[in-house]
């Protein structure tokens, strides 16, 4: 799950990470009621979406009056924020945040993940912040390094300046940059964090190590513990399909190609794309129904996939063990009840009960296409969409 710039920079705040002050509103009006708590000389007036990049589309402005602001809030709420990770069609910019300014000295980059190549919690750090990490990384590697820690309750001063050796701090900013690694480090595990992303990270020129920018993700099998986290999730900036698979329990992610895919078991449903993309199309979606799923949850998965108009052909390939073809057809055959299906299906079955699930699809009116494997499952779908 993701969050907002202003949501996780309250977050970081309660670990006692300094931030600039701010506020964030919905509407203009709420906004320049809010801004007169500011102390400040400027006003950085930020786009809140779930994308990076808003800086260079014009997300992100920093403005010298309060006509200023308002001329500028009225400009960016509302409007279609288009960036690299948001692809062509955007994001609506539907709340805004103002924060006071800092007087910069210097930008460091800094993140911490999970590795799961080595099972240990990885540090991030550069010393060119504000940058895309991407770009810093393919141009001057050497300007990157990345420190892993093993898991454990807390980390220790000697591999936190490991972490921040590349800033090339000293006195006072270098421990506060020792004591805000170790900050981010308990929060990062206190509320199963997957990433905590600081970009940039800044030096003010009163020495001061301070986090301008706050990207927060969680892993989505700890939310069940975080309450107080589930309540910041903002519905707006999810994908719809994405919600609706959430709701019947479907681990289902929206691609941009243009099969639709039907699978229990992620490896499985990895495979499925794989070979798809080997005949020369594209996958529109993930979608793993589970291995015990009901013949209601599978015709969920099959409205949410053709709810993708992208979607000009699905292939479903169940290999039954815990989860039953017979199950499986049942509620593909529901689902073409009460929704017109006019493209064409692919249907591999093997596994348990796999002859009931072909007789219950043979017996039904839906114009399916029956495969023998995978191989032969993903050559008829690519051949049936063209």
């Amino acid at each position: 799950m993701n969050i907002h710039e202003h949501q996780a920079k309250e977050l970081l705040r309660k670990y006692g990470i300094l931030v600039p002050n701010g506020v964030f509103a919905f509407t203009v009006n709420e906004l320049l009621e809010k801004v007169k708590k500011l102390n400040t000389k400027k006003y950085v007036l930020k786009a809140q979406i779930h994308a990076g990049g808003r800086g260079k589309a014009g997300g992100v402005k920093i403005l010298n009056t309060i006509e200023e602001l308002e001329k500028s809030a009225n400009e960016l709420l509302g409007k279609k924020l288009i960036t690299h990770q948001t692809g062509p069609e955007g994001k609506e910019v539907k709340r805004l945040y103002v924060e006071e300014s800092s007087d910069i000295q210097k930008e460091f980059y800094l993140s911490c993940l999970v590795d799961r190549k080595s099972s240990k919690i990885a540090f991030i750090s550069s010393d060119q912040g504000g940058m895309d990490i991407e770009e810093v990384a393919s141009k001057s590697p050497e300007k990157i390094i990345t420190t892993k820690i093993e898991l454990k309750d807390d980390i220790s001063i000697e591999e936190c300046e490991n972490v921040i050796k590349i800033f090339n701090l000293s006195g006072n900013s270098k421990e506060e940059a020792v004591l805000l690694i170790k900050s981010i480090y308990k929060m990062f595990l206190s509320v199963d964090a997957s990433m905590i992303e600081i970009n940039p990270l800044i030096l003010t020129k009163e020495e001061k190590i301070v986090c301008l920018d706050a990207k927060v993700n969680f892993d989505d099998n700890g939310l069940f513990r975080h309450p107080e986290i589930t309540g910041l999730r903002d519905l707006n900036e999810e994908n719809p399909e994405e919600i609706e698979a959430s709701k019947h329990d479907l681990s289902y992610i929206k691609l941009n190609g243009n099969i639709g895919c039907m699978v229990n078991g992620a490896g499985l449903a990895m495979a499925t794309m794989d070979i798809i993309k080997l005949y020369g199309e594209e996958p529109a979606n993930f979608l793993d129904v589970g291995g015990g799923a009901s013949k209601e949850k599978v015709s969920a998965a099959l409205k949410i996939i053709l709810s993708d108009k992208n979607v000009k052909g699905i292939l479903i390939n169940i290999f039954g063990g815990i989860m039953r073809c017979d199950v499986l057809a049942q509620g593909v055959v529901d689902a073409a009840k009460q929704i017109n299906i006019n493209i064409p299906i692919v249907v591999r079955l093997a596994g348990t009960n796999f002859e009931k699930g072909k007789e219950i699809l043979n017996n039904s009116s839906l114009k399916l296409i029956s495969a023998d494997n995978l191989d032969d499952a993903a050559l008829k779908i690519v051949e049936a969409i063209k």
